[in-house]
């Protein structure tokens, strides 16, 4: 009778040592989901500001040839951008206008504003290696993705956080998942893009970090397929200013075929 009672006992001993642990996995997985997004969340804010203004170049580089672009960009919170290409002369004009998942186009020489389908975001933007998706999304990776935290390592002196990013069932994103690499002042020193099947389809790598508008930010970054060595489009900025005061007509159809700003 006794070494039945100690039998129970020890069962019971060890069922509440399983459950303590399953507990404390469950919460160290809280834990991590919650610190992972609040990663990638910060590297948001951080790149956009509560609004800004920047002047960027971007260069679309082939094997054969090679072009660039200047532009301005407005942004307010994580929803609304608009990009003007200022120069070459044959391009000055061409706008981007995004409102939280919508796009719309301007080009002068047709002088007609055109939204893009959902059809169309899967090609290339401007001609470059970045998609209509990639500029369109906004924040659709705050409130359409699940995060957890893979590791942690130290570059160039600074800790690195390692999120992956996995799209709820019903997001209407086109990637599998997405890796970023964010160092401590949050900045995205490496985002990758995987298809449905986890295979890797292009990077965007920061290659140069600057001071500019009171903040350190990523002042030079590639994006690149995996399958094309010799094509990239590169992204400078020159100039940057955040949480400026903006006029609440910038972010409009009208204001991106008749810019008042």
């Amino acid at each position: 009778m006794q070494t039945r009672t100690r039998l129970n006992r020890s069962k019971k001993f060890f069922s509440q040592i399983i459950l303590a642990l399953v507990v404390a996995a469950k919460t160290v997985d809280a834990a991590s989901t919650e610190d992972a997004y609040a990663v990638v969340q910060k590297a948001w804010e951080h790149w956009r500001g509560l609004s800004s203004y920047s002047e960027v170049s971007m260069t679309i580089h082939r094997p054969d040839w090679e072009r660039t672009m200047s532009m301005q960009v407005w942004t307010e919170g994580q929803s609304r951008s608009l990009v003007r290409v200022s120069a070459p002369k044959k391009d000055a004009g061409n706008g981007t206008l995004l409102i939280d998942q919508s796009m719309w186009t301007y080009s002068p020489k047709i002088n007609r504003i055109i939204k893009i389908p959902s059809s169309m975001m899967n090609q290339s933007w401007m001609g470059s290696d970045f998609t209509n998706n990639d500029i369109s999304k906004s924040d659709s990776i705050l409130d359409q993705y699940d995060h957890e935290l893979l590791e942690q390592y130290e570059a160039e002196g600074k800790p690195v956080s390692v999120v992956e990013s996995i799209p709820h069932e019903d997001a209407p994103v086109v990637w599998g998942k997405e890796i970023l690499h964010v160092r401590a002042d949050h900045i995205i020193i490496l985002h990758e893009f995987y298809d449905q099947d986890g295979i890797l389809v292009k990077a965007l790598r920061t290659l140069e970090v600057a001071q500019m508008g009171g903040r350190t930010i990523a002042s030079r970054q590639r994006m690149q397929k995996v399958d094309s060595e010799g094509e990239w489009t590169e992204i400078a900025v020159s100039k940057a200013k955040y949480d400026v005061d903006l006029d609440a007509k910038l972010f409009t159809r009208a204001n991106l075929r008749n810019p008042r700003q």
